[in-house]
Protein backbone atom coordinates (compact mmCIF):
# COMPACT_ATOMS: atom_id res chain seq x y z
CA UNK A 1 0.00 0.00 0.00
CA UNK A 2 2.86 2.36 0.77
CA UNK A 3 4.30 1.76 -2.69
CA UNK A 4 0.92 2.49 -4.30
CA UNK A 5 0.57 5.70 -2.28
CA UNK A 6 4.04 6.80 -3.36
CA UNK A 7 3.24 5.98 -7.00
CA UNK A 8 0.06 8.07 -6.83
CA UNK A 9 1.53 11.02 -4.93
CA UNK A 10 4.97 11.26 -6.51
CA UNK A 11 4.43 10.00 -10.03
CA UNK A 12 0.75 9.57 -10.96
CA UNK A 13 1.89 6.36 -12.70
CA UNK A 14 3.00 2.98 -11.39
CA UNK A 15 3.35 -0.56 -12.71
CA UNK A 16 1.58 -3.54 -11.11
CA UNK A 17 3.15 -6.95 -11.61
CA UNK A 18 1.37 -9.10 -9.00
CA UNK A 19 -2.09 -8.07 -10.16
CA UNK A 20 -3.78 -11.48 -10.25
CA UNK A 21 -4.55 -11.54 -13.98
CA UNK A 22 -3.27 -14.74 -15.52
CA UNK A 23 -0.41 -14.70 -18.00
CA UNK A 24 -2.47 -17.04 -20.17
CA UNK A 25 -5.25 -14.44 -20.48
CA UNK A 26 -2.76 -11.65 -21.18
CA UNK A 27 -1.16 -13.76 -23.89
CA UNK A 28 -4.56 -14.28 -25.51
CA UNK A 29 -5.20 -10.52 -25.35
CA UNK A 30 -1.88 -9.93 -27.11
CA UNK A 31 -2.78 -12.41 -29.84
CA UNK A 32 -6.34 -11.30 -30.58
CA UNK A 33 -5.38 -7.61 -30.60
CA UNK A 34 -2.49 -8.29 -33.00
CA UNK A 35 -4.74 -10.45 -35.20
CA UNK A 36 -7.51 -7.85 -35.16
CA UNK A 37 -5.15 -5.09 -36.24
CA UNK A 38 -3.67 -7.24 -39.00
CA UNK A 39 -6.96 -8.47 -40.44
CA UNK A 40 -9.37 -5.60 -39.74
CA UNK A 41 -7.40 -2.38 -39.24
CA UNK A 42 -3.98 -2.27 -40.89
CA UNK A 43 -5.19 -1.90 -44.45
CA UNK A 44 -7.24 1.19 -43.61
CA UNK A 45 -4.43 3.02 -41.81
CA UNK A 46 -2.88 4.09 -45.12
CA UNK A 47 -6.09 5.96 -45.86
CA UNK A 48 -6.20 7.62 -42.45
CA UNK A 49 -5.83 11.32 -41.71
CA UNK A 50 -2.43 11.03 -39.93
CA UNK A 51 -0.95 8.90 -42.71
CA UNK A 52 -2.05 11.30 -45.44
CA UNK A 53 -1.05 14.40 -43.46
CA UNK A 54 2.47 13.06 -42.86
CA UNK A 55 2.78 11.98 -46.49
CA UNK A 56 1.78 15.47 -47.65
CA UNK A 57 4.23 17.19 -45.27
CA UNK A 58 7.12 15.04 -46.48
CA UNK A 59 6.24 15.42 -50.17
CA UNK A 60 6.09 19.20 -49.76
CA UNK A 61 9.34 19.16 -47.76
CA UNK A 62 7.56 20.96 -44.97
CA UNK A 63 9.20 21.98 -41.71
CA UNK A 64 8.09 21.04 -38.21
CA UNK A 65 5.48 18.45 -37.27
CA UNK A 66 2.08 17.40 -38.47
CA UNK A 67 -0.38 19.25 -36.23
CA UNK A 68 -3.60 18.08 -34.57
CA UNK A 69 -3.33 14.38 -35.43
CA UNK A 70 -1.84 11.30 -33.76
CA UNK A 71 -0.02 8.40 -35.43
CA UNK A 72 -2.48 5.97 -33.88
CA UNK A 73 -5.07 3.43 -34.93
CA UNK A 74 -7.66 3.25 -32.16
CA UNK A 75 -11.11 1.88 -31.36
CA UNK A 76 -13.22 1.68 -28.21
CA UNK A 77 -14.78 -1.32 -26.50
CA UNK A 78 -17.67 -0.67 -24.11
CA UNK A 79 -20.78 -2.51 -22.97
CA UNK A 80 -22.93 -0.66 -25.48
CA UNK A 81 -21.00 -0.37 -28.75
CA UNK A 82 -20.23 -2.69 -31.66
CA UNK A 83 -16.97 -4.65 -31.45
CA UNK A 84 -14.79 -6.01 -34.27
CA UNK A 85 -16.33 -9.28 -35.38
CA UNK A 86 -14.01 -10.85 -37.95
CA UNK A 87 -11.18 -11.92 -35.65
CA UNK A 88 -11.63 -15.38 -34.08
CA UNK A 89 -11.73 -15.23 -30.29
CA UNK A 90 -11.53 -11.44 -30.09
CA UNK A 91 -14.92 -10.76 -28.53
CA UNK A 92 -14.72 -13.61 -26.05
CA UNK A 93 -11.16 -12.83 -24.95
CA UNK A 94 -11.68 -9.10 -24.59
CA UNK A 95 -14.96 -9.56 -22.70
CA UNK A 96 -13.17 -11.85 -20.22
CA UNK A 97 -10.26 -9.39 -19.95
CA UNK A 98 -12.57 -6.44 -19.28
CA UNK A 99 -14.28 -8.30 -16.41
CA UNK A 100 -10.90 -8.90 -14.77
CA UNK A 101 -9.68 -5.33 -15.34
CA UNK A 102 -12.83 -3.82 -13.86
CA UNK A 103 -12.33 -5.91 -10.70
CA UNK A 104 -8.71 -4.76 -10.56
CA UNK A 105 -9.73 -1.11 -10.96
CA UNK A 106 -12.13 -1.42 -8.02
CA UNK A 107 -9.40 -3.02 -5.87
CA UNK A 108 -7.01 -0.20 -6.74
CA UNK A 109 -9.66 2.38 -5.81
CA UNK A 110 -10.20 0.69 -2.44
CA UNK A 111 -6.48 0.91 -1.70
CA UNK A 112 -6.58 4.58 -2.69
CA UNK A 113 -9.51 5.08 -0.30
CA UNK A 114 -7.51 3.58 2.55
CA UNK A 115 -4.33 5.49 1.75
CA UNK A 116 -6.26 8.76 1.59
CA UNK A 117 -8.08 8.08 4.88
CA UNK A 118 -11.48 7.77 3.20
CA UNK A 119 -14.17 5.22 3.97
CA UNK A 120 -13.98 2.02 1.94
CA UNK A 121 -15.80 2.44 -1.37
CA UNK A 122 -15.75 6.25 -1.34
CA UNK A 123 -14.28 6.65 -4.84
CA UNK A 124 -16.46 3.92 -6.33
CA UNK A 125 -19.61 5.46 -4.87
CA UNK A 126 -18.61 8.90 -6.13
CA UNK A 127 -18.06 7.56 -9.64
CA UNK A 128 -21.35 5.65 -9.61
CA UNK A 129 -23.33 8.53 -8.16
CA UNK A 130 -24.21 6.38 -5.15
CA UNK A 131 -24.57 2.65 -4.62
CA UNK A 132 -25.52 1.71 -8.19
CA UNK A 133 -23.37 0.52 -11.06
CA UNK A 134 -23.59 3.41 -13.51
CA UNK A 135 -19.88 4.25 -13.78
CA UNK A 136 -18.43 3.94 -17.28
CA UNK A 137 -15.84 1.25 -17.98
CA UNK A 138 -14.26 1.48 -21.41
CA UNK A 139 -11.30 -0.12 -23.14
CA UNK A 140 -9.32 1.65 -25.84
CA UNK A 141 -7.37 -0.65 -28.17
CA UNK A 142 -4.58 1.27 -29.91
CA UNK A 143 -1.77 0.43 -32.28
CA UNK A 144 1.05 2.77 -33.22
CA UNK A 145 2.38 1.44 -36.54
CA UNK A 146 5.99 1.85 -37.67
CA UNK A 147 6.45 5.47 -38.77
CA UNK A 148 8.85 6.42 -41.58
CA UNK A 149 9.35 9.94 -40.15
CA UNK A 150 8.78 9.74 -36.37
CA UNK A 151 10.33 13.18 -35.83
CA UNK A 152 7.50 14.76 -37.83
CA UNK A 153 4.41 13.39 -36.04
CA UNK A 154 3.21 12.55 -32.52
CA UNK A 155 2.26 9.01 -31.63
CA UNK A 156 -0.21 10.52 -29.16
CA UNK A 157 -0.04 14.16 -28.13
CA UNK A 158 0.73 15.06 -24.51
CA UNK A 159 -2.35 15.15 -22.26
CA UNK A 160 -3.77 14.16 -18.89
CA UNK A 161 -6.62 11.65 -18.75
CA UNK A 162 -10.08 13.06 -18.06
CA UNK A 163 -11.45 10.18 -16.03
CA UNK A 164 -10.71 8.14 -12.95
CA UNK A 165 -8.38 5.13 -12.90
CA UNK A 166 -6.65 4.00 -16.08
CA UNK A 167 -5.20 0.50 -16.42
CA UNK A 168 -2.83 0.00 -19.35
CA UNK A 169 -1.59 -3.27 -20.80
CA UNK A 170 1.21 -1.92 -22.96
CA UNK A 171 3.54 -3.52 -25.45
CA UNK A 172 6.46 -5.14 -23.65
CA UNK A 173 8.78 -4.95 -26.67
CA UNK A 174 8.11 -1.62 -28.41
CA UNK A 175 8.53 1.40 -26.14
CA UNK A 176 7.20 4.90 -26.71
CA UNK A 177 5.15 5.85 -23.62
CA UNK A 178 6.57 8.79 -21.64
CA UNK A 179 5.45 10.74 -18.57
CA UNK A 180 6.36 14.29 -17.58
CA UNK A 181 8.20 14.39 -14.25
CA UNK A 182 9.80 17.57 -12.87
CA UNK A 183 9.87 19.13 -16.32
CA UNK A 184 11.48 16.13 -18.06
CA UNK A 185 9.98 13.43 -20.25
CA UNK A 186 10.76 9.98 -18.83
CA UNK A 187 10.28 6.62 -20.59
CA UNK A 188 7.86 4.18 -18.97
CA UNK A 189 9.96 1.06 -19.43
CA UNK A 190 7.87 -1.91 -20.58
CA UNK A 191 7.72 -4.75 -18.03
CA UNK A 192 6.44 -8.15 -19.23
CA UNK A 193 2.80 -8.74 -18.21
CA UNK A 194 2.64 -5.62 -16.03
CA UNK A 195 -0.46 -3.42 -15.82
CA UNK A 196 0.43 0.28 -15.79
CA UNK A 197 -1.90 2.32 -13.56
CA UNK A 198 -2.33 6.05 -13.84
CA UNK A 199 -4.70 8.48 -12.15
CA UNK A 200 -6.98 10.77 -14.13
CA UNK A 201 -8.30 14.26 -13.48
CA UNK A 202 -11.26 13.02 -11.39
CA UNK A 203 -8.98 11.29 -8.89
CA UNK A 204 -7.03 14.54 -8.60
CA UNK A 205 -10.26 16.36 -7.71
CA UNK A 206 -11.58 13.70 -5.29
CA UNK A 207 -8.21 13.56 -3.52
CA UNK A 208 -8.12 17.37 -3.33
CA UNK A 209 -4.85 17.39 -5.23
CA UNK A 210 -3.05 14.66 -3.26
CA UNK A 211 -3.03 12.37 -6.30
CA UNK A 212 -2.27 14.45 -9.38
CA UNK A 213 -3.12 13.38 -12.91
CA UNK A 214 0.10 13.34 -14.88
CA UNK A 215 0.98 14.50 -18.37
CA UNK A 216 1.92 11.67 -20.70
CA UNK A 217 2.49 11.09 -24.40
CA UNK A 218 3.42 8.41 -26.92
CA UNK A 219 6.30 8.83 -29.35
CA UNK A 220 5.98 7.61 -32.92
CA UNK A 221 8.66 4.96 -33.55
CA UNK A 222 10.44 3.97 -36.74
CA UNK A 223 10.45 0.26 -35.87
CA UNK A 224 7.81 -1.99 -34.37
CA UNK A 225 4.02 -1.83 -34.13
CA UNK A 226 3.30 -0.78 -30.54
CA UNK A 227 0.16 -2.23 -28.92
CA UNK A 228 -1.67 -0.40 -26.15
CA UNK A 229 -4.82 -1.65 -24.40
CA UNK A 230 -6.01 1.03 -21.98
CA UNK A 231 -9.05 0.41 -19.77
CA UNK A 232 -10.55 3.25 -17.78
CA UNK A 233 -12.97 3.35 -14.88
CA UNK A 234 -14.70 6.73 -15.21
CA UNK A 235 -17.56 8.41 -13.39
CA UNK A 236 -21.07 8.23 -14.76
CA UNK A 237 -21.80 11.33 -16.84
CA UNK A 238 -24.42 12.25 -14.20
CA UNK A 239 -22.08 11.79 -11.22
CA UNK A 240 -21.21 14.86 -9.15
CA UNK A 241 -17.48 15.09 -8.50
CA UNK A 242 -15.96 17.16 -5.70
CA UNK A 243 -13.04 16.93 -3.25
CA UNK A 244 -13.75 14.51 -0.40
CA UNK A 245 -14.89 16.52 2.62
CA UNK A 246 -12.40 14.71 4.87
CA UNK A 247 -9.52 15.93 2.70
CA UNK A 248 -10.76 19.50 2.38
CA UNK A 249 -10.82 19.78 6.16
CA UNK A 250 -7.16 18.78 6.34
CA UNK A 251 -5.87 21.67 4.23
CA UNK A 252 -5.66 25.37 4.98
CA UNK A 253 -9.24 26.63 4.78
CA UNK A 254 -8.01 30.07 3.80
CA UNK A 255 -7.00 28.71 0.39
CA UNK A 256 -9.76 29.95 -1.88
CA UNK A 257 -8.81 28.35 -5.18
CA UNK A 258 -9.61 24.73 -4.42
CA UNK A 259 -11.15 22.28 -6.85
CA UNK A 260 -14.74 22.98 -7.91
CA UNK A 261 -17.74 20.69 -7.61
CA UNK A 262 -19.17 19.70 -10.98
CA UNK A 263 -21.12 17.10 -12.94
CA UNK A 264 -18.75 14.81 -14.83
CA UNK A 265 -20.67 15.21 -18.10
CA UNK A 266 -19.98 18.95 -17.95
CA UNK A 267 -16.30 18.24 -17.41
CA UNK A 268 -16.22 15.99 -20.47
CA UNK A 269 -17.76 18.74 -22.58
CA UNK A 270 -14.91 21.06 -21.59
CA UNK A 271 -12.28 18.30 -21.94
CA UNK A 272 -13.39 17.47 -25.49
CA UNK A 273 -12.34 20.98 -26.51
CA UNK A 274 -9.22 21.24 -24.32
CA UNK A 275 -7.75 17.71 -24.05
CA UNK A 276 -4.28 18.71 -25.24
CA UNK A 277 -4.19 22.01 -23.33
CA UNK A 278 -3.26 22.67 -19.67
CA UNK A 279 -5.78 21.16 -17.25
CA UNK A 280 -6.06 24.06 -14.81
CA UNK A 281 -8.25 26.18 -17.15
CA UNK A 282 -10.70 23.25 -17.33
CA UNK A 283 -11.26 23.47 -13.58
CA UNK A 284 -11.58 27.26 -13.84
CA UNK A 285 -14.16 26.95 -16.60
CA UNK A 286 -16.23 24.57 -14.47
CA UNK A 287 -15.99 26.88 -11.47
CA UNK A 288 -17.54 29.61 -13.62
CA UNK A 289 -20.47 27.43 -14.80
Amino acid sequence: MAQLANGCEEWGFFQLVNHGISEELLERVRKVCADCYKTEREGNFKNSKPFKALEELVQNKGEGKVENVDWEDVFLLSDSNEWPSNTPGFKETMAEYRVELKKLAEKVMEVMDENLGLTKGHIKRAFNGGEGDSAFFGTKVSHYPPCPHPEKVNGLRAHTDAGGVILLFQDDKVKGLQILKDGEWIDVQPLPNAIVINTGDQIEVLSNGRYKSVWHRVLAMRDGNRRSVASFYNPSLNATIAPAVELVEKVNKEVEQGYPEFVFGDYMSVYAEQKFLPKEPRFQALRAM
